[in-house]
């Protein structure tokens, strides 16, 4: 009862200023009549309309599909990157530079550039993704591994305890803290970058109908794309949360045993 009671104080904590912000939104938006700031229940009837129905397979699904694919290769990339350059000082060395070089590069900058290799399509999309947010993974990745134990290292060889096996049970746990940092930016800068390559370079998605609306002041369904893009932005944040709490469950307790010791 403690635990539901605990949860229901913690939803509200979260939940209040939100919900202050949509009332007085709301009330304002209805009596204001601005050009430029509709009614919000215009603005959840257009939402119903576009999102849900028309926009629905031909827009939203490919924006979702772009996201996903292209922040998992980021992943992947990312993490089997920064575990070689923990590993292989060689590896550092020569990689270190040119990893530090590209990540100051602007996601923005290189769409003329991906475009004239890819071209249009969902290719293009997924690359800049992927290329802009390998970075934070990688790098959080390397300094995780490198920050591990050392001893538990040193433990891992005395038992003879495989490489393989090292990796995955020992050097990867250890580092997954940092890690999960590390994806939960490159997740903030995939978003970032699945919209801004839309509404650059796309004739689909999200990012393309809300800066489309934009540009012919169809201001109703502009404030209607940008609220599904908060919706989206807050459920993937959320959704990265709760995987986080479950595969750090044992980093989370031993937090709270260290503080009560």
């Amino acid at each position: 009862m403690k635990a539901v009671s605990t949860r229901l104080r913690s939803l509200a904590v979260e939940l209040w200023l939100p919900v202050l912000v949509v009332v007085v939104w709301w009330f304002w938006s209805g009596s204001a009549g601005l050009q430029f700031y509709p009614p919000l229940s215009e603005i959840l009837v257009r939402f119903q309309e576009m999102w849900l129905f028309d926009q629905f397979v031909s827009d939203v699904l490919p924006s979702l599909r772009n996201l996903l694919v292209g922040y998992t290769l980021a992943a992947l990339v990312g993490i089997a990157c920064g575990v070689i350059m923990a590993q292989l000082p060689i590896a550092r060395r020569a990689l270190e530079p040119i990893v530090h070089f590209l990540r100051s590069v602007p996601p923005v900058a290189l769409v003329p550039l991906a475009i004239l290799l890819l071209g249009f399509g969902p290719g293009m999309k997924m690359t800049i993704i992927a290329f802009s947010a390998v970075f934070a993974t990688l790098i959080a990745t390397l300094d995780g591994v490198r920050a591990a134990d050392p001893v538990l290292a040193e433990v891992t060889r005395v038992y003879r305890i495989s490489g393989r096996d090292r990796l995955l049970r020992v050097t990867l746990p250890a580092a997954a803290p940092q890690i999960l940092g590390g994806l939960q930016v490159s997740l903030v800068i995939a978003f970032v970058v699945m919209i801004t390559s839309e509404m650059l370079a796309s004739t689909e998605g999200i990012g393309y109908l809300t800066i489309l609306a934009q540009q012919t002041f169809a201001i109703t369904d502009m404030w209607a794309g940008m609220l599904l893009l908060g919706l989206l932005g807050y459920l993937f944040n959320r959704l990265f949360t709760l995987a986080e709490r479950r595969i750090l469950h044992w980093h989370t307790g031993m937090r709270e045993q260290a503080k009560t010791a």
